[in-house]
């Protein structure tokens, strides 16, 4: 029967609702060699909480928790959050991108069978012996606007144990057409390309590239909305906003996905950031005035990630 894989176990489909397809809730970059920004989102329980109430409040209903292993995963503890927070929330699985690689994992010196078997162990028994199952391949990365040899591995991976499971996949491509080249493996692995989100879409505006792989059947996330790390994220909007408002224009509404990928403490509300809420505030409201239907909202917001997230 067709359902979507949360945390807490399968659900009817139809129950999503609003959906961020890709954030996080807990999260920790700077911990690798050579990097010193101290870049996190802490594990603080009664702030997250307060801040997925609040999104809850502002019509909410479903969360996707991409978070690779490698940078903080915690399969119980986002069991937790759903259980009290009342949300749906999917859990990703896989492997991030070169540089966050744990050496254990020996992604270098296993097959990418051995790979994509233990991806649908996690999907279809648990991972670890938590019994807490991913319901979407993901997020899986690039570090440069390349593809590194054990980063195909993984991504090969991916894209056979998504043809076991059914999941969809959704991805980190970020400043360039590396989504071209994730295309690429995913297509040659047998991969459906209608269940491939090439994600951080709004970090590389440029049309011709999301036409590409439009036509290709995959989807893009803009997910970077609300963020304001650099000048480019903070003032970039306008330009997202016209190109969604040429793709709807050119009929691709049903590819669409919006998030705000929340993963540094200063994101959240209770450190005057945007928190988990900026669509609903402020980023919706824009694309309305732009002259963006109330169905295609519910398009991007709620069918589309529904589509995405359900597995037959």
């Amino acid at each position: 029967m067709a359902h979507v894989m949360t945390v807490l176990g399968p659900v009817d489909p139809s129950t999503l609702g609003f959906t961020l397809p890709h954030e996080h809730t807990q999260c920790a970059l700077w911990h690798i060699q050579n990097r010193w920004d101290y870049w996190e989102l802490t594990a603080d329980e009664p702030v997250i909480l307060s801040e997925l109430a609040l999104y809850r409040e502002a019509g909410g209903v479903t969360l996707v928790d991409v978070t690779p292993p490698c940078i903080g995963r915690d399969p119980l503890w986002i069991k937790r959050l759903a259980e009290q927070s009342g949300l749906n929330i999917v859990m990703g699985g896989g492997w991030y991108r070169t540089a966050y690689y744990k050496p254990e994992v020996l992604i270098d010196q296993r097959s990418v069978d051995s790979l994509a078997e233990e991806l649908v162990h996690d999907a279809t028994v648990g991972v670890g012996e938590t019994g807490v199952r991913i319901g979407i391949l993901g997020e899986i990365g690039t570090d440069k606007p390349w593809m590194t040899p054990i980063e195909e591995r993984v991504h090969r991976a991916v894209a056979r144990a998504s043809r076991r499971t059914g999941l969809a996949i959704t991805t980190h491509a970020v400043m360039s057409n590396v989504g071209a080249w994730q295309m690429d493996v995913f297509e040659e692995e047998g991969a459906d390309p209608g269940r491939v989100v090439i994600g951080h879409a709004d970090s590389y505006p440029n049309l011709d590239h999301y036409l590409h792989l439009i036509s290709r059947g995959a989807s893009l996330e803009f997910d970077f909305l609300g963020m304001a790390f650099t000048p480019t994220e903070k003032y970039g909007e306008g330009r997202t906003v016209e190109l969604l408002l040429e793709l709807l224009h050119r009929g691709h509404g049903d590819r669409l996905l919006l998030s705000q990928d929340v993963c540094h403490n200063s994101q959240l509300r209770h450190y005057e950031g945007n928190g988990y809420t900026y669509l609903q505030r402020v980023f919706l409201p824009r694309l309305r005035e732009a002259g963006v239907s109330e169905a295609e909202i519910e398009q991007i917001t709620v069918r589309n990630p529904r589509r995405v997230l359900t597995v037959s």
